[in-house]
């Protein structure tokens, strides 16, 4: 049967992002994109003067007018969102979509921020891109859910490139056939696996600022006529069949009440810089920790866990137990569990090798991120704590003081002075208000 008249995913979708317009965006949507503005930039900030932001910075080769958060170097539009993405997922510590889960804005919005800086581009087309592109990252992650991380990738660098290259795409007004190519493009340039969970390595935290890059660079090729598949999501040697080894995807996930059911909205913020799942995990270790359990007393210590996080963050146990460097740490919850619990660094070692897992089958991960911990104490009682929630996310939102208390805590951390940080923080809150200009953020 010939289908080549019936609309791909990709021409769906296309068709949906050209119909947005900022000003029918929701209220709700751009307070969420505001937090993201304020959160990633206070993280590139935090992150500027790390030795893998210098690797990054050393590693440029190009020259152009685009800001470096941080820095008084300026790059191109790809070179400054390549490093800004990587600053901004350095520690960990960005914004994460509890359905996927995926870090939307920390690929889409280094993407946008460069792009509104080359193209003269105003406060309402950032807003537009940052919304199509954040909106198509989440969206994607849930077509097949989990099955990209259990294939070896990281869902942030391949869902990001094309949320990147819809977002920048949206930004500059391309129709929709240049915004299918856009997004065929950029699933040519997707990739990430998740090796570094074996030693740490940096990897991991390049996985945004190369989605980003990738993202701009399918949209201008595009804009100029160079084409990309029609059938990038759903073809038999697509997206999903490379990166979760099936073609047979939920697709109106992706496009079904496209620019008007907006989940990015529920992007969820992070309160803790580690891993998402773990922070439930974290919150009960630390509520145990407050009914005055001292980790002598444990003699065992069991989570009920979603089988979708093992292979990432319990497995090898043995390694999580005793993690090599502080950056594997982020991605092992028994270490993350007990720097909960435990007060300075006492017995960290120890007290890891007391921390299993055990499969929940009911667990909702992950459309839910949750927390338990049951500890057996040396008197044979046993002590349990849970949490429903990840406390940043939907049920229990960061409120904005508490986003702009975290901006001026990285910002500080960066070695950013106290007049600097109040100027910054300004800007952040007016970026979608008139003509992007962001030369404040420069050293």
């Amino acid at each position: 049967m010939d289908t080549s008249s019936k609309p791909t995913v990709a021409e769906t979708l296309a068709a949906a992002i050209a119909a947005v317009r900022p000003a029918a965006l929701p209220a709700a949507l751009r307070a969420t994109a505001e937090n993201v503005v304020l959160d990633i930039i206070g993280l590139c900030l935090a992150a500027r003067r790390t030795d893998y932001i210098q690797a990054a910075l050393d590693g440029l080769d190009g020259e152009g007018g685009c800001t470096i958060i941080g820095h008084q170097r300026t790059a191109d539009s790809a070179g400054a969102a390549l490093v800004n993405g990587t600053a901004a997922h350095g520690e960990d510590f960005d914004d994460t979509f509890e359905g996927g889960p995926v870090h939307a804005g920390v690929a889409i919005a280094p993407a946008l921020f460069a792009v509104a800086e080359r193209f003269k581009l105003d406060g309402p087309q950032l807003l537009l891109g940052l919304a199509v592109g954040a909106e198509v990252a989440c969206r994607l992650s849930m077509v097949v859910p989990r099955a990209v991380h259990k294939a070896g990738f990281h869902p942030t660098c391949v869902f990001g490139a094309i949320g990147a290259a819809a977002g920048v795409g949206a930004a500059l007004a391309l129709p929709p056939r240049h915004l299918v190519d856009a997004m065929g493009i950029a699933g040519s340039m997707a990739s990430g696996i998740i090796e570094y969970l074996a030693d740490g390595s940096w990897t991991k935290r390049l996985h945004p600022g190369w989605a980003a890059q990738a993202g701009i660079r399918a949209a201008l090729l595009a804009r100029q006529g160079f084409t990309g598949p029609r059938t990038v999501f759903e073809g038999t040697h697509g997206l999903f069949n490379g990166f979760a080894h099936t073609t047979q995807g939920d697709y109106a996930k992706l496009t079904g009440g496209f620019g008007t059911d907006w989940i990015a909205a529920t992007i969820a913020f992070k309160p803790f810089a580690c891993g998402t799942m773990t922070h439930p995990y974290i919150d009960c270790a630390i509520r145990l920790a407050q009914r005055g359990i001292k980790a002598d007393d444990i003699v065992d210590m069991v989570c009920e866990v979603g089988e979708g996080t093992v292979h990432r963050l319990w497995e090898p146990l043995a390694l999580k137990q005793a993690v090599p460097n502080a950056y594997a740490g982020k991605f092992s919850t028994p270490f993350c569990v007990a720097v909960g619990f435990l007060t300075g660094d006492c017995g960290l070692a120890a007290f890891t090798a007391k921390v299993r897992y055990q499969i929940d089958p009911n667990n909702p991960y992950p459309n839910g991120f949750t927390g338990h911990i049951r500890a057996t104490l040396r008197d044979g009682s046993v002590v349990e704590e849970r949490q429903a929630h990840f406390r940043g996310g939907a049920h229990e939102p960061l409120s904005r003081a508490a986003l702009e208390a975290k901006f001026k805590a990285n910002a500080a951390f960066g070695g950013w002075p106290a007049a600097r940080i109040d100027a910054a923080l300004t800007l952040a809150s007016r970026l979608f208000d008139g003509p992007v200009d962001l030369r404040a953020l420069r050293a």
